[in-house]
């Protein structure tokens, strides 16, 4: 029988998965069949996240990590394998906005702030989940998948976000790289590039009614995105059909890009 999406006996790890896109994804591969773990830094997002995921049936963990801080990433890893096993299924998608009027006003500390967590941050989590997966395959059970959350910011340009689009264009090219190097071992690496989406942490934007008349109209299927929309791809991403797929970006926009 033809169920290359049944992620039964998987386990997936998300970060910051207690919100947004990040939880929007989990609850999909929850309910697709996977064991979860979402990291965050707000303890009480994490125990809600935690309570609405418990509902797919599957065992979930929630912890407090810093991915920003290269030693707490490895702990983290290390953690969530102890108690769920393995993770076949990781997604980078824990991430910072800017804060600037104008490019003129990223000083020295914004800038790190943006690249510590979006940049640092992803690749701290994708190197961890790799080495674990590296070792699994190195004893016979090959395989894994590795998304990085990246931005339309990576392809746009995206004005007064230097910062911001800096670190997303860099993601999508640390995902093709590691695409290229792990294909040996059997895991796949891509990006998702999400355009405009209402989350809590676009709530501001999205507040700007200029912004709304001006964007809107530009995007083809004419809603704002919402994380449920990334529901079918991490399945797809973290499941047997996409065995074949890496070193892709791939656009959840609504046709924003190519109108």
């Amino acid at each position: 029988m033809f169920k290359p999406f049944d992620l039964t006996g998987k386990v997936a790890l998300v970060t910051g998965g207690n919100g947004g896109i990040g939880l929007g994804m989990a609850e999909a591969l929850g309910q697709a069949g996977a064991d979860l773990c979402i990291w965050g830094t707000n303890a009480a997002k994490n125990a809600a996240a935690k309570a609405r995921l418990a509902k797919t049936g599957r065992k979930v963990e929630a912890l407090a990590v810093d991915v920003s801080d290269e030693a707490d990433a490895e702990a983290g890893m290390a953690e969530t394998v102890k108690r769920l096993g393995r993770v076949d299924a990781c997604f980078a998608n824990a991430g910072v906005t800017g804060r600037a009027k104008s490019m003129f006003d990223i000083d020295a500390k914004e800038w790190r702030r943006l690249l510590a967590v979006n940049l640092d941050g992803a690749f701290f989590t994708l190197r961890a989940a790799a080495r674990h997966m590296v070792a699994r395959a190195e004893k016979g059970d090959s395989g894994g998948r590795l998304v990085g959350i990246a931005s339309l910011a990576a392809r746009s340009g995206a004005a007064r976000n230097e910062h911001y689009a800096a670190t997303k264009g860099g993601l999508v090219a640390v995902v093709k790289a590691m695409a290229v190097e792990l294909a040996r071992y059997g895991i796949t690496a891509n990006a998702i590039l999400p355009g405009w989406i209402e989350t809590e942490m676009t709530a501001a934007t999205f507040a700007n009614e200029k912004f709304r008349a001006n964007v809107l109209p530009r995007v083809p299927l004419r809603r704002w995105g919402k994380p449920e929309d990334f529901a079918g791809i991490a399945v797809y991403l973290a499941s047997a059909a996409s065995a074949f797929h890496t070193g892709d970006e791939i656009l959840i926009d609504g046709g924003y890009w190519v109108f």
